[in-house]
């Protein structure tokens, strides 16, 4: 069964809501878990894993510096450099919010990498949404996807005329130079090619709008939809007595 966008965009959203409510380690890995192999079954792992890591290794080492080795309620100190400290209870903390946001990662590129941008589109025109909106922010859930898949094609590009990357990080990093340049190029020419189209379109015109996708919107789906909608409410709602009773 084929997922509505609006489904698939409720779960991924209820998903990172109801991880950062709850800040369990277990339910973030449990979360991350899950989403590799949805990918995985998807056939979307190989441009996903790349992405997501892309994301997360910076923002998990800054964690990683920032609580591990400045973590004022520290106790266990395992090592000393002056003002810095690590300590177990930093490190501890720096992991469980490294999961936490690495679950919301995956679950929102899962549903970036799965999701059918002209059904996206259609449905959100179709709920009354703007139709240049509807675009702008299909197109920026679907950002992340739209650069890795440019990226291959120039990287493949390149290696077909000779550029050999070697191993190491300054060789990778001088490679990603050579890379960037006609990324950002192609993208700004992407950019006007699609402001074009959608001017010949009349996207900007008013008016009601019809559309020539129809995409079936089954009601247990729409019941799902609610009852993700009503457990991520019900996880923020929980999170903010817990933290009430505990102040």
């Amino acid at each position: 069964m084929r997922l509505h966008p609006l489904t698939s965009l409720a779960a991924a959203g209820s998903t990172a809501v109801i991880t950062t409510a709850a800040a369990s380690l277990p339910l973030s890995l449990a979360v991350m878990g899950a989403a590799v192999v949805l990918s995985a079954r998807g056939g979307t792992a190989r441009r996903l894993l790349p992405a997501a890591a892309a994301v997360l290794l910076p923002l998990g080492l800054s964690l990683l510096v920032m609580h591990g080795l400045f973590f004022p309620e520290g106790r266990t100190v395992l090592a000393q450099w002056g003002v810095a400290r690590v300590t177990a209870e930093g490190l501890a903390f720096a992991m469980e919010r490294a999961a936490q946001l690495g679950a919301v990662v995956l679950a929102l590129l899962v549903f970036s990498f799965s999701v059918s941008v002209p059904d996206l589109v259609a449905v959100l025109s179709s709920r009354g949404v703007h139709g240049r909106f509807a675009f702008v922010l299909a197109s920026t859930l679907t950002l992340l996807p739209a650069i890795t898949s440019r990226v291959e094609r120039i990287r493949q590009a390149q290696e077909s005329r000779g550029l050999v990357v070697r191993r190491g990080l300054l060789h990778r990093a001088a490679a990603f130079r050579l890379q960037a340049v006609p990324l950002v190029l192609s993208l700004i020419e992407d950019a006007g090619t699609r402001t074009a189209a959608l001017e010949a379109r009349g996207f900007s015109n008013p008016g009601p709008r019809t559309s020539y996708r129809d995409v079936p919107d089954p009601r247990g789906q729409r019941m799902l939809r609610a009852a993700l909608l009503a457990a991520a409410a019900a996880a923020v709602a929980a999170r903010l007595l817990l933290t009430q009773a505990g102040s």
